[in-house]
């Protein structure tokens, strides 16, 4: 397995927790959560198996869409990563999204779930993540593959009745490669539950291509990052928009050394409109899935 230094995780983090950290914020009632993906902590022989981070962040974005109605962020979590390629780890952000979409009042797609009643009571403020898997560099050195499993958990109280339980688990199976300057991966997460309280929704998948570019001048590196988001099972109309749609990104990273790492992107979607509505709405009529920026700050321990 390759050695990674400190810097070179906090920086990987950085790009996972900011160029692939879209979580859905979506204020309709089937709003999709879809927090940063596990970062899989890599160790080696000069650093330790155990990894914290923290981070905080002007928004909290995942797969393109908000899921803190455009709001600072705070985020933490630590990974433990042992010699033969196995890893667990837990990941945790505040969010707003669930209390938003119980609120809204059934504006937005899929309006039969979480905004049924109007309850605006609903608390759920933070997001946990706990996942596990497997790494190990298969085809050769800088090309490390990556099987897993990862459970989003939603302590929330006071649920609609009609509410569809947002806890969601998905599988995912991932290849990174290291081409000189150029690194990434293509990884493919599947839903085995209901996915983020959209109902008949096990199915739903999600394949992303992330890719980071050393450019070598200033310890900047461009980081871009194309996926879709397929919800399975939902019905569209022309009142009722497609909840699937693609996202992309592009932004700069930097490693400022001491486990502390720096980034800014400009995210967006093409996340549909119809009827009036969008299909990630937020309680004052925002499109969730418009065009924004990230701007974040990690440290890794």
């Amino acid at each position: 397995m390759k050695t990674f230094h400190k810097s070179t995780i906090a920086l990987a983090v950085v790009g996972l927790l900011s160029a692939n950290a879209y979580a859905q914020n979506a204020a309709s009632p089937n709003p999709n959560p879809l927090p940063a993906e596990p970062a899989g902590a890599v160790s080696g022989p000069d650093i330790s198996p155990i990894t914290a981070n923290v981070t905080v962040a002007n928004n909290y974005i995942y797969r393109g869409i908000t899921q803190t109605n455009f709001n600072p962020a705070i985020q933490g979590g630590f990974d433990y990563a042992h010699s033969s390629g196995f890893y667990i780890g837990n990941w945790n952000s505040s969010i707003t999204w669930i209390s938003d979409a119980a609120s809204n009042g059934g504006t937005g797609a899929n309006s039969s779930s979480l905004a049924v009643g109007n309850s605006k009571n609903v608390s759920a403020p933070i997001e946990m993540d706990f996942y596990a898997g497997f790494k190990k560099e298969f085809i050769g050195e800088g090309f490390m593959s990556d099987l897993g499993v990862l459970q989003y958990y939603y302590p929330t109280t006071n649920y609609p009745s009609s509410f569809t339980n947002p806890n969601t688990t998905e599988i995912y199976a991932a290849q990174n490669y290291v081409f000189g300057p150029l690194s990434g991966f293509l990884k493919f997460n599947y839903s085995v539950t209901n996915i983020f309280g959209f109902s008949n929704s096990s199915g739903s998948y999600y394949p992303d291509l992330t890719a980071n570019y050393d450019t070598g001048l200033w310890g900047l590196v461009v980081n871009a990052h194309v996926g879709y988001q397929y919800i399975a099972g939902q019905k569209t109309s022309s009142t009722v928009p497609t909840v699937s749609y693609t996202d992309w990104k592009i932004g700069l990273s930097k490693d400022l050394g001491g486990g502390l790492g720096i980034s800014a992107a400009y995210v967006a979607t093409n996340a549909a409109k119809a009827g009036g509505v969008y299909a990630y709405q937020s309680p004052t009529g925002k499109n969730l899935g418009g065009s924004q920026g990230l701007v974040t700050l990690t440290k890794v321990f």
